[in-house]
């Protein structure tokens, strides 16, 4: 089988090294001229609507997928119709606008912050009276790892929020005081078959994703159950295929739905040491057509993300438990170039190693 992907980043290389062994063969898409996925995977080189790159994609793809959800809904269609992808250009759709995707949960009855659209200055004062401070301002569309947006805490930041980020289509959400953040990863078959990694616990920094720990503690199976059927709901309405990724503010004993992703994402990396079968072979698993691998987990895991640095290898690689995946990405600041995880038996000998490694590399973000 052939596997035609959409973006050669990260998550487009862990997918084409979960192919392999299955005998599936990728082939890549990137306007870049050294994408990270070149040393696993054949690339072409062009725009996502360059109309000529998408037709020799296609012309080597049995099945297409994507590695992020800002592929133009329209090429994505434009493949479609040629080619079987998944997930669907709706799932795009829906994905790639914050107000389309918070009315879509809204619909769904899956509980969402309070939020509001924002297309002028007499928009955005109705809506601030409405939801109050503190809040968050966002753009509706392209926003990620904490870009294009700005937290309103008091009301005296409400006139450099928009001198910011004013003079394009916003969202503002009301704030939520979480007590934690969690991600939910399902998968789902082309038969209609859903699956479950376990709920991850995520830490952010400066609006990256620092630290994730898998499974999450005391999270308790009602909560667990509540975040599937929420995710069900989404598959289903969807008649989606593939990895789904949603994340969630904690409230007590309350599930928020901050955003979801309709690809691989970067909380399920521990899943490729951490559980039976990764995230990235049951994505590739589901749009392939073939049966679905266990989401169970096989031990307690901890991500960290390596960002703007290169470590020192051979320190991190002394602790037993620990794997290092590289990205071949030169560092740049706030560049994802790699992470690490540290996978044991328990959830105390996971919080000693995470210690350990902590005293053995700095993971701040540069």
């Amino acid at each position: 089988m052939r596997l035609g992907i959409l973006g050669g980043g990260q998550l487009a290389r862990m997918m084409a090294l979960a192919a392999h062994p299955l005998g599936i063969s990728c082939t890549v898409l990137d306007p870049s001229a050294d994408p990270c996925v070149g040393a696993v995977a054949n690339v072409i080189r062009g725009e996502y609507d360059d109309l000529q790159a998408l037709y020799q994609l296609a012309c080597v793809s049995d099945f297409i997928t994507y590695e992020f959800e800002n592929v133009p809904v329209e090429c994505a269609r434009w493949l479609a119709e040629r080619v079987p992808m998944f997930p669907s250009p709706e799932a795009l759709e829906v994905s790639q606008d914050r107000i389309v995707e918070k009315s879509f949960f809204a619909k769904l009855g899956i509980p969402t912050p309070a939020f509001a659209d924002v297309l002028t200055r007499a928009d955005f004062d109705r809506a601030v009276a409405r939801i109050g401070c503190p809040a968050v301002l966002k753009t509706r569309r392209f926003g990620y790892d904490g870009k294009g947006q700005f937290v309103i805490r008091t009301p005296d930041q409400i006139e450099p929020a928009w001198r910011q980020l004013g003079g394009r289509p916003l969202i503002l959400e009301g704030f939520v005081p979480f007590d934690r953040e969690l991600s939910l990863l399902s998968v789902r078959s082309r038969t209609g078959e859903c699956r479950y990694y376990p709920l991850a616990e995520n830490e952010h920094r400066d609006g990256m994703l620092y630290r994730s720990l898998s499974p999450a503690a005391k999270t308790g199976e009602e909560l667990f159950e509540r975040a599937c059927d929420f995710a069900e709901r989404v598959l289903t309405e969807l008649n989606y295929v593939g990895v789904l990724a949603i994340e969630w503010f904690q409230d007590g004993p309350r599930l928020i739905a901050n955003e979801m992703a309709p690809r691989v994402h970067n909380s399920g990396h521990g899943t490729i040491e951490g559980s039976t079968c990764s995230q990235f072979e049951n994505h590739v698993r589901a749009v392939c057509g073939l049966p679905l691998g266990s989401t169970a987990p096989v031990g307690h895991s901890a991500l960290f993300n390596l960002i703007g640095h290169r470590p020192d290898f051979a320190t991190l690689l002394q602790l037993p438990g620990t794997h290092l995946h590289w990205y071949g990405k030169e560092p740049k600041p706030r560049r994802k170039v790699g992470h690490v995880t540290v996978v044991t038996n328990t959830a105390e000998e996971r919080d000693h190693s995470v210690e350990e490694l902590l005293l053995r590399h700095d993971f701040a973000i540069r």
